[in-house]
């Protein structure tokens, strides 16, 4: 049996990364499809690992040959899933979990309309800073292009089937998991 596409999205900080861990770790089903990105590597990155990184060069020619299932520009940097890799395990029958950006997300829901889609955010904008501000990954510009980029996508939950709060860790984690229980065990779990 095909596994199912489901599509993980929200503003930076809102600690979506840690979240699909747990669930990769919870439910055996699950497989993480790793973005490519132009982006430089942060402390601890492996190429492969966490993303693909490519040149800029790299990227634009994998984006005219077709192997981008999505793809989008994100703070600077071009961000995408090579489509092969995701196809490969849902034929083996793992459910796959994207972690993209809104823009990624939509061309995502447009292209495989049977996608689940999960939105994930911190409580509040407050937080969210609060959150990249502990990162110290991002200088003060990325981080307010980041922040201004947050509040049109908190204004798009309702195209998303599901929605975790990311208040409390212990709930949040509980949430995504039984989440995901539901989409891979038992339809789209709407």
């Amino acid at each position: 049996m095909r596994g199912k596409l489901i599509v993980v999205s929200g503003p930076s900080g809102a600690g979506k990364s840690t979240l699909i861990r747990a669930s990769l770790e919870a439910v055996p089903e699950l497989a993480y499809s790793v973005s490519a990105t132009t982006r430089a590597p942060r402390p601890g990155e492996q190429d492969g690992r966490d993303y693909v990184f490519l040149s800029r060069g790299e990227f634009e020619r994998w984006i005219g040959e077709g192997r981008f299932l999505e793809w989008a520009e994100y703070s600077g940097n071009l961000y995408g899933t090579p489509e092969q890799k995701v196809d490969e395990l849902l034929d083996r029958g793992k459910s796959v979990i994207l972690e993209i950006e809104l823009q990624g997300a939509r061309q995502v829901k447009t292209k495989r309309p049977d996608a689940v889609m999960v939105f994930v955010r911190a409580p509040s904008l407050e937080e969210t800073r609060r959150r990249l501000t502990g990162r110290a990954t991002e200088t003060e510009e990325a981080m307010e292009s980041r922040l201004a980029t947050a509040v049109g996508e908190v204004a798009a939950t309702g195209e998303f089937e599901f929605e975790i709060v990311n208040a409390d860790r212990t709930r949040a984690r509980n949430d995504m998991i039984e989440t995901m229980e539901s989409i891979v065990r038992g339809g789209n779990g709407a």
